[in-house]
């Protein structure tokens, strides 16, 4: 083989994209330890760091004078580039530090200075709240406190509750720097001067509230002024109260309390001087406008009940009444995940009217969201929207599907047009069946109010993109887009199964639609967020419930969905992936409690070594309406996924210096293993159990299959396929380790062949019939959900198998890359990028003739192996040069007919002629 590769350029480097806990500019850094990182920019190849020097400061001045008045590291020799931990003095509550970063390389080039980043710290404290109070409009009898009903449970109650306003006037200098530092349970918009505060939507994050609650910090420096100012919060329910109304659907009956409030708007003036605003007795406080709210029911609002400037400074609320001071959950913490935003806008594509005085809008795209209306009538006029994901055979919106009795109701003031959106709740919709209103475009004998506009806003969290993909083939591209709109409808300030009607944080697809969810957004914080809910869910026995925050006790059937391993196991499954995919060895360290705990748990429930509680494949394909596992025994995925921990859980403890830990676990795993295979593999068939597709791939996956069986047992799993017809029967748990045992095996023709089809159920068929997000049965069934995230594995194989993009065994963070593409079936091309830890990851291939070209992106500080397609008489050129002018380009032995290319950091351009 020839081997070439192109001229180097003159070299510049810099450190750039500087963060502090994931975060470019955080406001409320909860640890006094936080973990700075960086990433490398040059136009060098094969760079690496060899050492940095850290420097931290509490003002600006003293660091643009190269001063660390905080923290110096000194020159470290390191090649750490992220996840470094803050060493220096102690950090104070409130406080905002700056700092910058300088780097050296292999190369003998030294960076600049790098641009000035900052943080700012939380409040760590009840202390550092400064006497803010929770105070509330009225508070909930304790008799009538629910905080983990079980599910069917009759209600004891029947009042509804007061959404409310509160409202406190102050005085104050301009000040030099501002942040609100807020809690409004469940849920809070902040209006500071008659401004809102920010562009986030449902926040705090919804948590395990009898345990904690979130905080958000605002940077609210340019709202205040000098003189008087009015600092206002109008609150909603979400998960903290679910109204008991008949009228309206509720998925649970959780009630931890009536709406409330705690704040401090702490101020800095120039002089060095300090103030705080706080949440206390002297606040005011009056029912707002909206006259019900529901996480699960939808919201009204009466605009006839709007108090113009309520919290601007100078409105007299002599008719308001005091608040009142209650108690709160026992502790704040800060929203580390990124906060919900109102993202795309849909107009309607088409407005029919389905029946007399029912006007159905459709948007196009089934997602979460909220709509927001613009609208012009009379006084008191009523106009309520009802979204559905489908329509029913009358051409109405239907919502059998996802529960009856979600609807939003607005009231018209009658001043001219009027707009209007709700704050506290969202769904899954791709209709909006309006009723009470005309659209504009039609008459209107019966003088109803105009709908001048109505649209639909997707809310989702504000995680970054981190990944871009498309290829050649249309229906690969079709299903990336249906995956990808179901992944965003589902994240939330949890990893939510469907954004309507559960809207709940089931633990499965948190690790098995990780890769997939981690290829296309940044979700580190995320993660890091619901293992804070696991955490505060574990029972004192050690389960880790399939829900989490657990708001209900699931009781259908016994105990299936409370204790089903491949659900609790996440627990210990997702720490290692965050841990692997990001680097952050913390996650780790503070989870490994809960890990222990819970696999200590499943060792007291498992009859000689067997776990076979719980769901098992859920929603695998097979005779009967989908459910629990029907092609699997119940045990094969459950014991399996326990071993598989076990494995993790002794990586992880041998990693933290639990080398007893460790040796413990390695010997019940192999106990487990043993106990596996006498029940489940049949030595003369090689296969395990009923030889579903879900039995194999796991046992081959999970490392339970002995090394001389594995080509057998993997001849099984295809051939399985194609007497199917190249169909899956696989489900929920399944199916990931399908795609991932034939991706490593080199049978990505395999999964080409496998989602290629509109025929039979899967990614094609949902396509061909009509869905636009992914949907919750392989089949599209509309009495099921179709928006949810739990079957949206194939992102994973997108990325990493047909684009080529993985991490190379034993990789932390992707600083060991392996790019190998997949050119299988009829596509002739494929690119994607991922932004990891250490910078962009780039492959763009296309295959024409005999020849395969393929450009490459690797970034500073990581190194890469590249395989090409290519047979020993191929020629592979890189920029037309030789490889013997670059000895650092080296070519590693073939491997399955692949040429491989060990690469440092740069970007190149490969071309194999007579592959």
């Amino acid at each position: 083989m020839v081997l070439a590769c192109q001229p180097v350029a003159a070299q510049s480097l810099k450190a750039e994209n500087l963060r502090c806990e994931y975060q470019p500019h955080p406001l409320s850094v909860q640890t006094h330890t936080p973990a700075l990182s960086w990433e490398l920019r040059t136009d060098h190849r094969n760079v690496r760091q060899t050492a940095y020097q850290i420097l931290v400061s509490d003002n600006r001045s003293s660091l643009a004078k190269h001063l660390g008045n905080v923290w110096d590291s000194g020159k470290i020799q390191s090649d750490a580039s992220i996840q470094v931990g803050y060493a220096g003095q102690t950090l104070e509550p409130a406080h905002t530090y700056y700092w910058k970063v300088k780097t050296w390389d292999n190369q003998g080039a030294t960076s600049d200075w790098s641009a000035v980043g900052e943080w700012q710290m939380g409040l760590l404290a009840p202390t550092d709240w400064h006497g803010a109070r929770w105070i509330a409009y009225e508070q909930l009898p304790a008799a009538r406190v629910n905080v983990l009903p079980v599910d069917g449970a009759k209600d004891t109650y029947r009042d509804n509750n007061t959404l409310p306003l509160l409202r406190k006037q102050f005085t104050a200098k301009k000040p030099t720097k501002a942040t609100l530092f807020i809690s409004g349970l469940g849920q809070f918009e902040a209006v500071l001067n008659g401004q809102k505060v920010g562009n986030h939507f449902l926040d705090p994050g919804w948590t395990k509230y009898d345990q904690e609650a979130q905080y958000v910090a605002f940077d609210v420096t340019g709202l205040v002024k000098s003189g008087p100012n009015a600092l206002g919060v109008v609150l909603g329910n979400g998960f903290y109260y679910v109204p008991p109304v008949k009228e309206r659907y509720r998925k649970l009956k959780a009630a931890f309390g009536y709406p409330k409030l705690i704040c401090r708007l702490a101020l800095t003036y120039a002089d060095g001087s300090h103030a705080d605003v706080v949440s206390d007795p002297t606040w005011r406080t009056t029912a707002s406008p909206i006259t019900f709210s529901s996480i699960y029911g939808g919201e009204d609002y009466n605009a006839t009940l709007e108090q113009a400037g309520w919290a601007t400074a100078g409105f007299q609320d002599s008719a308001w009444r005091p608040v009142i001071t209650v108690d709160g959950p026992p502790q704040l913490v800060a929203q580390q995940q990124e906060p919900l935003r109102v993202f795309d806008a849909f107009k309607a594509r088409r407005i029919t009217q389905a029946q007399p005085g029912k006007w159905v809008y459709d948007f196009g795209q089934n997602a979460s969201g909220i709509i927001e209306l613009r609208v012009k009538g009379q006084r008191g006029d009523t106009v309520r929207i009802t979204p559905s994901e489908l329509l029913g055979p009358d051409k109405a919106i239907s919502q059998k599907n996802v529960g009856r009795g979600f609807y939003f109701t607005y009231v018209l003031k009658g001043s001219g047009v009027e707009t209007w959106r709700p704050r506290f709740t969202y769904y899954g919709f791709r209709y909006a069946q309006v009723e009470g209103g005309v659209p504009q475009s039609e008459s209107n004998p019966k003088n109803r109010p105009k709908i001048l506009r109505l649209t639909a806003l997707h809310t989702r969290n504000a995680a970054a993109s981190a990944g871009s993909f498309l290829c050649s083939n249309d229906l690969l591209n079709r299903t990336h887009t249906l995956i990808d709109w179901a992944v965003k409808s589902n994240l939330a300030s949890v990893m939510t199964d469907c954004p309507h009607r559960e809207k709940l944080g089931w633990l499965e697809q948190t690790h098995l639609m990780g890769g997939s969810l981690r290829y296309g957004y940044d979700v580190a914080t995320l993660c890091r967020k619901t293992l804070a809910d696991r955490r505060a869910s574990q029972t004192a026995d050690g389960l880790v419930p399939e829900i989490a925050p657990e708001y209900v006790k699931f009781e259908w059937g016994g105990d299936m969905f409370r204790d089903s391993p491949e659900w609790g196991s996440a627990s210990i499954i997702l720490p290692w992936y965050v841990y692997q995919w990001y680097g952050d060895r913390q996650v780790l360290t503070e989870n490994y409690d809960l890990m222990r705990r819970y696999a200590a748990y499943l060792g007291t429930k498992a009859q000689g070594h067997i776990l076979s509680q719980g769901l098992g494949d859920w929603y695998d394909l097979g005779p009967k309406p989908p459910g629990t596992s029907q092609l699997t025994p119940m045990g094969v995925t459950g014991t399996a996924t326990y071993y598989y921990d076990l494995t993790i859980l002794a990586k992880i403890a041998l990693l933290l210096g639990k080398t007893d830990d460790a040796a413990g676990y390695e010997q019940l795993g192999a106990a487990v293993k043993k106990a596996f295979n006498a029940r489940f593999f049949n030595p003369q068939t090689k296969q395990y159990a009923t030889g579903s597709q879900a039995a194999n791939a796991m046992a081959l996956y999970m490392g339970l299959v002995a090394p001389a069986d594995q080509a057998a047992v993997l001849a099984n799993l295809v051939q399985d396929i194609s007497s199917h017809g190249n169909a899956l029967t696989a489900g929920d748990i399944g199916y990931r380790y399908v795609l991932r045992v034939l991706e490593d095996a080199g049978r990505s023709d395999v999964i080409f062949a496998l989602n290629s089809r509109s025929d039979v159920p899967g990614y094609g068929y949902q396509l061909a019939h009509g869905a636009t997000a992914l949907t919750e049965s392989w089949a599209a069934l509309p009495t099921v959900s179709n928006n949810h995230l739990m079957l949206g594995h194939l992102q994973e194989w997108l990325y990493g198998g047909l684009a080529g993009i993985r991490p190379a065994e034993g990789s932390v963070a992707f600083d060991k890359i392996d790019i190998k593409p997949e050119p299988v079936g009829d596509v002739t091309s494929a690119r994607a990028t991922h932004r990891s830890p250490y910078g962009l990851i780039g492959s763009d291939w296309k295959k024409t003739g005999n020849s395969f070209e393929l450009t490459v992106t690797i970034p500073a500080n990581t190194t890469a192996t590249i395989y090409l397609p290519a047979a020993a008489t191929a020629t592979i050129t890189e920029g037309n040069q030789p490889l013997t002018q670059r000895p650092d380009l080296k070519l590693l032995a073939a491997e399955a007919g692949k040429a491989r290319i060990q690469a440092g950091s740069g970007t190149y351009h490969f071309v194999v002629s007579s592959i």
